[in-house]
């Protein structure tokens, strides 16, 4: 099954986050600041990023631009999942977001958000 790296720095909300895909068989990698986040996206290469937009170091906003840049991380697809609602917009004219999901989460949702950014593209 797909891989998909979860980014967040709340420990809390990547433990529930990793207990609910690792349960529908996903394989689940980690990181807790965007740094890192950067540095798993491009040895991983995951089939989608579950990015959190406020962190210490390095917000979603500066990850996503830098996966963006590149070639080996810029069609990776991006679902965000934040507690700030009114972000929305920052991320509408971005091609790899496919999803924004404001915490707290439904995870019936996110299931279904998961499997549409998943999606092959059609032609």
């Amino acid at each position: 099954m797909s891989k998909i790296l979860v980014v967040d720095d709340e420990k809390d909300v990547i433990e529930l986050l990793k207990f609910l895909l690792e349960k529908d068989g996903y394989t689940v990698v980690t990181a807790y600041n965007g740094r890192d986040a950067i540095k798993r996206a491009a040895q991983e290469i995951p089939e989608l990023i579950l990015l959190d937009v406020m962190m210490p170091e390095m917000d979603g906003y500066a990850v996503q631009t830098q996966l963006m840049d590149n070639p080996v991380t810029e069609s990776i697809p991006i679902i965000i999942l934040t507690a700030k609602g009114q972000l929305r917009d920052v991320f509408a004219m971005s091609t790899n977001v496919k999803a924004y999901i404001e915490k707290p989460f439904d995870p019936k949702t996110l299931r279904t958000k998961i499997l549409e950014s998943l999606q092959p593209k059609s032609k």
